[in-house]
């Protein structure tokens, strides 16, 4: 006898679900649910934990993100690094930054090994497109690049930030009308630098749904990151006009008051306008009948770029008191997630790689070993708990971590932090330990390190044993990536300040000097292009590559142009080019290398 074709279950309910027939016991979201979701992470640049309307700010307006907050599930108590790059490594990754060599903001230190593989290498390999619009900051050159990290589609500006020296010549500074980088192609855009972005992802986004295909889009703003000489106009002249005083930490003289708010105008019209774009998104979404099975994530990468409100806490960015370190967690996924679920578990950026990939029913192969784990179950209600456990956030300047330097070790309700500053290379003596239980003063002002010794010393373990895990992940663990050149995947390679390692000068500054760290798959023919920041004076050029020694004349008052001819061998090298002008010697602005022969 011929069997007839069993309907899967989920078929049935489906189609129920369609025909408006309620299932006694059978979640209708789960119905919907049953295809795997699409996702999109949004996380802007320098907004601080309080720059919102639903965290009580009462100055900056963000209306859309206010609503998608009552709509969404909601973590409380999420932590991120102090900086832009690590954060983006961990998020990247679901491991803590110092597996993964990005250790820093700039100077060769923001570059992420290319081995570590990517949340959107994870979703591309299951058959999601990927597009990534905005920031990524974790290397300019192949393979450090995020369309060799796992997106098809990238729109994204160099280094850390628009208005650094990473930026295209003669496209400095310019959030309206950039030229970004599409496709690893110097690409001049017409716009405001976040309504370019949201523009992107959302035609990606249209172009996926037409093709009935599942979707990763990262939209990651360099706003409202400084410098701020540019910024949508028409806010800003709304946000003169306000005063921002209930949100300003100190109290300040009148003329500082009045350069802070000018400040402050500014920051608040950039993030007023990725809120407005946020509003875009949801349009788009709904039109496209998206909204319900997409999940869409919304999270700032470190404390404010000012001493403003941050809650009950205290702190901004760069430092590892909570207002350094926190951010609220917006997670909207209608299918799975409640409007005004909440949990304030501690989690923090290395889970959201897990959770995502939980969502979409994603397995992590065995042996790839993630710091992060899934908090799904606190949104979708399957749980209200999870095993407690430690979370460390540490981040400072220089070549190699020091252990204890301004570091936060986070279990709940404890902190064990030692706040020995960002911009300092090193500390000198021992470390001073504070000790806070954040369940009781959130705002850090009871040190309770002498009343609880044994607390500090449990905590100090723990620090000690994740630092020595962390830093024996690989072989030479804090050597810095090296930039690939001369290969098909970038046969232009644009070397900038952002990516070389620093060795005179303040690292950006006019008389500082540095090299850039280099392998070549196979010996070639190279075009190497010299360009400065502005008209330079007379003078001479050496670039050094190994043995390879070649000097170039530099006329007066011209910014590029300066060329020459080098073959290069196969293998790691390192390239210097040192300037000499009025006896004074400097690194160049940029090189650009060109691959002839191939």
């Amino acid at each position: 006898m011929q069997r007839k074709p069993i309907v899967p279950a989920i078929v049935v309910l489906a189609i129920l679900f369609c025909l408006g027939v309620f299932v006694p016991g059978i979640s209708t979201t789960r119905a919907v649910a049953a295809e795997r979701p699409n996702v999109i992470v949004i996380m802007s640049d320098d907004q601080g934990g309080g720059d919102y309307g639903f965290m009580g700010n009462p100055v900056i307006r963000t209306p859309e993100l206010d609503a998608m907050h009552r709509r969404s599930g909601f973590l409380s108590k999420f932590y991120v690094s102090p900086v832009c790059a690590p954060t983006r490594a961990c998020l990247m990754t679901g491991r803590y930054n110092y597996r993964t060599r990005c250790i820093d903001t700039y100077i060769g230190r923001a570059m992420m090994d290319s081995d570590e593989v990517t949340i959107a290498e994870f979703l591309r390999d299951a058959g999601y497109r990927t597009g990534i619009y905005g920031k990524w900051h974790m290397g300019d050159n192949y393979p450090l690049r995020a369309m060799d990290q796992g997106f098809q589609d990238s729109l994204v500006h160099r280094g850390g930030g628009i208005g650094q020296p990473s930026d295209p010549i003669d496209a400095e500074g310019k959030y309206t009308d950039p030229t970004l980088i599409k496709n690893g192609e110097e690409t001049p855009m017409e716009g405001y630098c976040t309504d370019i972005y949201f523009d992107a992802a959302m035609d990606f986004i249209e172009q996926s749904a037409k093709a009935d295909k599942n979707f990763f889009t990262y939209i990651a703003t360099n706003a409202p990151h400084g410098p701020f000489h540019d910024v949508p106009e028409a806010l800003y002249q709304e946000y003169r006009k306000v005063d921002f005083s209930p949100i300003l930490v100190n109290k300040l003289n009148p003329k500082r008051l009045e350069q802070e708010s000018d400040k402050l105008a500014r920051i608040a019209a950039m993030i007023t306008n990725i809120d407005e774009n946020v509003g875009r998104l949801f349009k788009k979404l709904n039109a496209l009948a998206l909204t319900e099975n997409t999940i869409v994530v919304y999270l700032n990468d470190n404390g404010p770029n000012t001493m403003r409100y941050v809650g009950d806490m205290r702190g901004m960015k760069a430092a590892v008191d909570d207002g350094g370190i926190r951010s609220p967690l917006v997670f909207h996924w209608p299918a799975q997630v409640q409007a005004g679920r909440s949990s304030d578990v501690l989690c923090a950026h290395i889970d959201l790689l897990p959770t995502l990939l939980d969502a979409c029913g994603i397995e992590v192969p065995d042996g790839h070993k993630l710091d992060g784990r899934s908090f799904l179950t606190l949104l979708t209600g399957d749980a209200t708990t999870l095993p407690k456990r430690q979370v460390v956030l540490q981040t400072h300047r220089g070549n190699e971590p020091q252990r204890y330097h301004h570091f936060a070790l986070h279990e709940e309700p404890w902190k064990l932090v030692h706040p020995s500053g960002f911009g300092n290379e090193r500390f000198a003596g021992e470390p001073s330990f504070q000790l806070y239980d954040l369940s009781k003063d959130p705002r850090q002002t009871n040190n309770l390190a002498q009343q609880h010794p044994d607390v500090v010393q449990r905590l100090k373990r723990g620090y000690e044993a994740w630092f020595k895990d962390v830093s024996s992940t690989r072989p030479d663990n804090y050597a810095p990536p090296q930039i690939v050149i001369g290969t098909e995947h970038e046969l232009r390679s644009v070397l900038t300040r952002q990516d070389w390692r620093h060795i005179q000068g303040r690292p950006w500054a006019g008389n500082s000097n540095g090299v850039w760290l280099l392998e070549a798959p196979e010996a070639g023919s190279y075009e190497v292009e010299i360009v400065f920041a502005g008209d330079p004076p007379a003078g001479t050029a050496t670039i050094t590559v190994g043995k390879l020694i070649k000097t170039l004349e530099i006329p007066a008052g011209q910014r590029r142009g300066h060329k020459t001819d080098l073959r290069l061998p196969a293998g790691q090298m390192t390239l210097a080019v040192d300037v000499v002008f009025e006896g004074k010697t400097q690194g160049p602005h940029q090189v650009i290398l060109t691959r002839r022969d191939k």
